[in-house]
């Protein structure tokens, strides 16, 4: 009996993912474990394994295609074995009069100028192009004309290994006079954002960033609080601990970032109305405090997240932030590693930003944004000027939960932290 590939549900308000590649194919035979294919969702780029040993039987869901989770993506079994009811592992003839469905929704469909080729394309009736988003981009960044190629997907559909295999010096060298002009191929330029193919949209982890920012924009009511803290005191502290041990502290348990999420973690301890989810209506306080650690990766960002963060000290703290952002910027995180936050830090002070308004990680009610580092020139009490180091903050929340003056408290209370560092370690 066949074994089903499914949508493995990776993320708390995760309910579709996008198949952005096969790694195997109809008739590839595979071991558990093995990587079939890469998914998209809740800006994270995943890989899928095989659920069992055997063959792959069908292939139900083609690169680019909206599947919902739990949903077959394709199956495994015997080499002999039929393909399982709701799809055929052998692609349609280019002539088949129906359109390519899916459990999600078809595939694009880029309408072209006809042309006089002499290979038969990808087509349904109306003289549609049926290609996936990767296929389309790979054949923009080879400068190749992919109304020339001939499908093998599902219902004639272009995939990537179509691309690859394609041979450009099968193209005629000139077309007849009478012929129609040939429709300019896609673009090559990506217009310098990962996951954009210009003149096809978004693709992978960038197309599942966008819907989660937006959803996120449309289901809340931001307000962002903006605010230095003078860290002078913090700065001392870290000069005093370091001094205390003869070996450096290699678990990045001083660090700003470390010291900064104490501080946090401690102010929603104090403040528990903030550490909560917001979702379809229904506000949860959750108690537990998850911290999720914003990582800029080249084709998006990553949330990984710290859980049961109030159970543990500085040691532990800066430890488990660097090793989920280390293995973040890897791509070696668990599903269960990057779900769950109930809080997100994002950090933009490497990039020279001050201040910022971050957008809140739905299902949470809350986002710290911190900046760059500043030196203030100010009067001490001997009205001498001296440099004094103040960090930006921005605090984004949800004012339908949140009201202004409980946020501004609770941003207090991680600035009085912050200058009164002892309290960190009690």
């Amino acid at each position: 009996m066949a074994t089903a590939i499914v949508m493995p549900k990776l993320g708390l308000t995760m309910t579709e993912g996008t198949v952005v590649s096969w790694d195997k194919q109809v008739g590839d035979a595979v071991k558990e474990g093995d990587v079939l294919a890469t998914i998209a969702s809740e800006k994270l780029t995943y890989d899928v394994e095989a659920p069992a040993s055997g063959v792959i039987t069908e292939i139900v869901a083609q690169e680019g295609d909206e599947v919902p989770i739990k949903a077959p993506i394709g199956y495994i079994g015997a080499a002999d074995e039929a393909p399982a009811a709701g799809g055929s592992a052998a692609p349609e003839p280019a002539a088949a009069t129906t359109t390519a469905t899916t459990p999600s929704a078809p595939a694009p469909q880029v309408p072209v100028t006809p042309v006089q080729a002499p290979a038969a394309p990808s087509t349904t009736e109306g003289g549609r192009i049926f290609i996936t988003p990767l296929a389309k981009k790979i054949a923009a960044d080879k400068g190749i004309d992919y109304t020339q190629i001939q499908g093998t997907g599902g219902h004639g559909r272009i995939t990537r290994r179509d691309v690859a295999n394609f041979t450009p010096s099968a193209q005629p060298a000139t077309q007849p006079a009478a012929a129609a002009p040939v429709a300019p191929a896609t673009p090559a330029a990506t217009s310098g954002v990962p996951g954009y193919v210009a003149g096809a949209g978004l693709t992978g982890m960038r197309q599942v960033i966008a819907k989660n920012m937006m959803h996120s924009v449309q289901t809340t009511a931001t307000v962002t609080l903006q605010r230095r803290v003078n860290i002078t005191a913090l700065m001392a502290f870290r000069s005093e601990l370091k001094g205390k041990f003869a070996e450096p502290l290699a678990d990045g348990q001083l660090s700003l970032t470390t010291l900064l999420a104490r501080a946090v973690i401690l102010a929603l301890q104090a403040t528990p109305e903030m550490n909560a989810w917001y979702q379809d209506g229904t506000y949860t306080k959750v108690e537990d405090v998850n911290i999720g650690l914003a990582v800029g990766l080249p084709d998006g960002l990553i949330v990984p997240v710290v859980k049961q963060a109030q159970n543990m000290n500085l040691t532990l703290l800066g430890r488990g932030l660097k090793d989920k952002a280390s293995r973040a910027q890897d791509g070696k995180l668990k599903p269960d590693e990057y779900t769950g936050s109930t809080f997100t830090i994002t950090n933009l002070g490497h990039e020279h930003i001050e201040y910022f308004t971050p957008i809140i990680n739905s299902p949470e009610i809350g986002i710290l944004g911190v900046g760059a580092l500043q030196q203030q020139l100010v009067l001490d009490d001997q009205q001498k000027v001296i440099a004094q180091p103040e960090l930006p903050l921005s605090l984004t929340f949800d004012h339908q939960i949140i009201d202004g003056q409980q946020a501004a408290v609770f941003l207090d209370k991680i600035a009085n932290y912050l200058q009164a560092p002892y309290q960190l370690i009690l």
